[in-house]
């Protein structure tokens, strides 16, 4: 069989009247357009196999197991399968083996790889070079997280949103921002203690848990989250020097009035433009210090903690001396009066520049608050940034994370008791650098640590942002985003570019209130991503989810990321709508243009439990016709050799798409190798590859299966058996008529195609025969006319079902159904056409009925068949079955045994094989009447008679579909696949 060359089909459609059987050449454009793909590409032949490589492995001394006398030489080569190897009875490397120790943690093992083929690798076995010094739970995790929550906020907003939102309030809402972020350090905790941490911080995590799409859109996002709190600290930062020192302001704003009324002293507010002036020219100058290196940024970031906390105390410090109108008015010291006058809210209109004003153009709330509080509170994800600069991630991380956390929260909330008990509401309303006013022993101190915290806060914004859009650059999800794409240890020059940019932009704005809650809605969003990430791992529960942080639960995430959604709800609903669109067109743009990649996430979990589920509560028993759908069995293996770099027809994977219904549905391409399994397991895994790749290519949703066997038809039964699982199985089997077994002189394959169709018959399977192949319609060729059904006997339905998948189809919805029905007698054809009628009806179908009266064969050879235009393929047939059965009546004389076909006995009637061909003949020049013109005819698949050789029955079929020019060939497999009732 492997002899023959199949036909295949070109894109051209020819003519209705001139349809013509024509063979795949090389030249064909459907052969061309497979032949033409890059054989770098997903779609492309696997690449022969690389050279062997040899890898010598030296010990060192250290090892004197493997160094001493009568060892055997480690040898391993890459690629093949011969080994020597103090455990080679085992048929695998030994342990001590560094190479398969790399790859179990995920590592790039350069040693195969880099060099030139052919090449000796030296790997030196022992201890590992030492890197550089790792960095403890303290430096490494809980001072970044402590510096990057502890910032501009809180020097110069607390105090006011203490007034303006009163203690109860205040406590409240430091209580909610904290409980939100406690929560997410929580899940992040389970996540980041799951496995070895690459780089990109919450991308890398959000990714690997809910998928790449996800991952990009909410990593992006985080992205320009980062950027612009850039542009919040640089703000901060530019505002408290002008406070510090207003001489230094080019544009001075002067404020003597506070809700109409003239104030004792006058307020002095730093102008837009100097904000922005000032602005620009620091955020330069951090990008200047980026371009110098991280490594610097790292050594100097701890210091800027110091002035931090150094200024905390002077503040506390204050508050505990200040007295009854000192160093201000409006400071009354720690005073119970205070404190019950503060205890209720006082909510104000305000200017921009955040003094009371009835006219004011900003009107604040509690969920304003809250928008303007949360980053005070963010900064959470700085330790798993650094999780490659630590010693000990799974460690590290949960403590650090969380004690920073809990330190902060509490240190917010008695700072809200301490303030409210300090000041007049007034004087926490227009002062908004109370904590210098109130600092001892001089507020200098204060605004030295507020400059060195936004800017240190800066820089690591700065820093971080660009390596995680340059960490989703390098994961080559998107294309557009190559232009970021850095090499390990390399700086991200053009990404540091991008963030300057963004956040110069937002410095442009200038104002720190209308930034906060664009920031705000971007951290909210990727901790939301945080808290479903670890919620659906922990619903799932999968085998490789083993956190060593053991205080968690898929609740308290659930609760992590309602609190997450519902805080964005309340800062703003139109920016939470815009900040979704804004991911949710990433995700979009993600799964359409980004490629495809397998990083094991949480959604490939549940669609197997949900498969697994699902599997087995429809379990074994027949399917309700309601809920039927075709599952094909599509035999690639077309009776011959395909060309080169096409594993399938070029026309199946279309008609394959014809059998279902807006896509729904899965098929199964399978093919068969012929051979050893052990000698061909290696070239069936690269054709099973293949063949998926060719049906991406195609656009064919579709499960590609290659088995390996004796022959085909040992394939073929051994696939029919077992192929897929419970309902899950398939039910219909597709191949092509084998129109070029008597051209081709392929003489097995009858008894094959026999095989096949007795086989499909036994296992319950419908079939479903394609003639014509060559010339199925693609999705871009309509067709026109109609779809004409010969239903000659009661198959449940499949074939009224086939037409109306049809019809769903481009291709075929301009055509017309029509119903052939064969009747014996002319009495009965009215009262079968009626019924026929009425059964579409209730099928909801739309189709003509025609009733043809088919006489015995006897009056059909009566009435002079012989003018029929198929009267010389009927002779053709008499004169071929008449020689073969010669041939095997002559063997049978010549060996004294009886009549033998295909390795079986036979018993054939000359008398029934005439009947046979007249009635195959009758209904071949039935459709050639009627349905010459037809788009496509399905005809019902007569059983291969019993006892008669496969010969007879390849002449049967090639009477009955001559001069058919595409025709489906149909049987079902006595179930419902249709059903009147709803």
């Amino acid at each position: 069989m492997d002899n023959g060359e199949i036909e295949g089909a070109d894109d051209e459609f020819p003519p209705q009247g001139g349809r013509r059987y024509r063979p795949v050449v090389a030249h064909d454009r459907a052969v061309l357009e497979m032949s033409s793909l890059d054989p770098g590409s997903s779609s492309a032949l696997p690449t022969p196999k690389p050279p062997l490589r040899n890898i010598k492995v030296n010990s060192q001394a250290n090892m004197d197991s493997d160094t001493s006398e009568g060892s055997l030489p480690t040898q391993v080569e890459v690629n093949g399968s011969q080994r020597e190897s103090k455990l080679e009875l085992f048929g695998f490397d030994s342990l001590v083996n560094i190479l398969g120790l790399k790859s179990m943690t995920g590592e790039q093992i350069p040693a195969p790889s880099s060099p030139r083929d052919g090449e000796d690798i030296s790997i030196t076995l022992g201890r590992p070079k030492t890197n550089d010094v790792k960095l403890g739970t303290l430096m490494g995790v809980f001072v970044p997280c402590l510096q990057n929550i502890l910032g501009i906020i809180y020097y110069i907003r607390f105090s006011w949103i203490v007034g303006m939102a009163g203690i109860g309030e205040s406590l409240l809402l430091v209580a909610f921002c904290g409980l939100c972020t406690f929560l997410t350090s929580i899940s992040l905790s389970a996540i980041a203690t799951n496995g070895a941490m690459k780089g990109g911080g919450p991308y890398y995590l959000i990714g690997r848990a809910l998928g790449p799409e996800v991952g990009v859109s909410i990593g992006l996002c985080f992205f320009l989250g980062n950027a612009v709190a850039g542009a919040l600290y640089v703000l901060g930062a530019v505002e408290t020097f002008l406070d510090a020192v207003p001489s230094a302001g080019i544009f001075r704003e002067t404020i003597t009035k506070v809700n109409g009324t003239t104030v004792p002293e006058p307020i002095t507010s730093p102008s837009l433009h100097d904000l922005q002036i000032y602005g620009i020219v620091v955020t330069i100058v951090l990008c200047f210090i980026v371009f110098g290196g991280v490594k610097m940024i790292n050594r100097v970031a701890p210091a800027f903690l110091i002035p931090v906390l150094f200024s905390f105390i002077c503040i506390f410090a204050g508050i505990v001396l200040a007295r009854k109108d000192y160093p201000k008015a409006g400071i009354t010291g720690l005073s119970l009066k205070s404190f019950k006058e503060n205890w209720s809210s006082d909510y104000q209109k305000t200017n921009n520049a955040g003094i009371p004003d009835h006219e004011g153009a900003v009107d604040w709330n509690f969920n304003a608050l809250v928008g303007l509080f949360f980053p005070a509170v963010t900064g959470i994800m700085a330790g798993s940034n650094r999780s490659a600069s630590l010693k000990d991630t799974q460690r590290s991380i949960p403590v650090g994370t969380l004690a920073a956390t809990l330190t902060t929260s509490a240190l917010y909330l008695f700072s809200v008791l301490l303030f409210g008990a300090l000041a007049t509401r007034e004087k926490l309303l227009t002062d908004r650098l109370l904590t210098a006013t109130v600092a001892w022993p001089f507020p200098a101190i204060i605004y030295i640590g507020i400059i060195l915290s936004t800017l240190g806060a800066a820089l690591q914004s700065l820093t971080g942002a660009p390596r995680l859009l340059a960490a989703i650059a390098n994961d080559d999800i998107l294309p557009v985003l190559n232009y970021f794409k850095v090499a390990d240890g390399s700086e991200p020059y053009i990404a540091t570019i991008f963030t300057a940019f963004i956040c110069i932009g937002c410095v442009l704005i200038g104002n720190l209130d209308l930034i906060s809650p664009t920031i705000t809605m971007f951290f909210l969003l990727c901790y939301a991503g945080v808290n479903l990430s670890c919620f659906l791992l922990d619903l799932l529960d999968a085998p490789s989810w083993r956190p060593r942080w053991k205080f968690h639960h898929w609740s308290l995430s659930l609760l992590g990321a309602s609190l997450c959604i519902v805080i964005m709800f309340l800062i703003s609903w139109s920016f939470t709508v815009v900040s979704l669109a804004l991911a949710s067109l990433i995700y979009y743009y993600v799964s359409i243009k980004g490629k495809a990649g397998d990083w094991g996430d949480g959604f490939k979990s549940a669609y197997f439990q949900l498969a697994l589920r699902s599997l087995r509560s429809l379990g074994a028993s027949q399917v309700h016709p309601k809920n039927w759908y075709p599952i094909p069995l599509i035999f690639c293996r077309p009776w011959g050799k395909l060309p080169e770099n096409v594993p399938c027809h070029p026309k199946l994977a279309d008609f394959a798409n014809c059998m279902k219904k807006k896509g729904r549905g899965m098929s199964i391409f399978f093919s068969i190798l012929d051979g050893d399994y052990h000698e061909c397991a290696e070239d069936a895994k690269a054709a099973c590859k293949q063949l998926s790749m060719y049906l991406d290519y195609k656009r064919c949703e579709g499960v590609a299966e290659i088995v390996v066997a004796p022959n085909m038809s040992v394939g073929f039964r051994g696939i029919v058996q077992t192929m897929g699982l419970g309902n899950l199985k398939p039910n219909i089997v597709v191949m092509r008529y084998p129109e070029i077994w008597r051209r081709e002189n392929l003489t097995g394959i009858p008894a094959t195609f026999v095989g096949i169709i007795n086989d499909c018959i036994v296992a319950n399977k419908a079939v479903v025969i394609v003639k014509g192949l060559d010339e199925w319609p693609n999705e871009y060729q309509r067709q026109y006319g109609t779809i004409d059904l010969y239903w000659i006997v009661r198959d449940g339905g499949l074939m009224l079902l086939l037409s109306q998948l049809l019809l769903t189809k481009e291709s075929f919805e301009s055509c017309k159904i029509q119903v052939f029905c064969i009747a014996e007698e002319d009495s009965d054809a009215e009262e079968l056409k009626a019924d026929v009628k009425k059964f579409l009806y209730d099928l909801r179908m739309q189709a003509e009925v025609i009733v043809i009266t088919m006489k015995s064969w006897d009056a059909q050879v009566e009435g002079g068949s012989q003018q029929d235009e198929s009267v010389e393929a009927f002779t053709g047939a008499q004169r071929r079955i008449a020689s073969y059965l010669a041939e095997m009546k002559e063997a049978a004389q010549r060996e004294g045994t009886s009549l033998m076909a295909d390795g079986k006995p036979v018993d054939v009637h000359e008398q029934q094989v005439e009947k046979f061909l007249y009635t195959t003949l009758k209904l071949n020049s039935t459709i050639l009447r009627y349905s010459r013109m037809a788009a496509v005819v399905l005809v019902s698949l007569p059983p291969p008679p019993v006892n008669h050789p496969a010969y007879f029955y390849m002449e049967y079929m090639d009477l009955l579909v001559e001069n058919v020019p595409r025709l489906l060939i149909v049987r079902g497999y006595r179930k419902d696949v249709v059903t009147l009732f709803t």
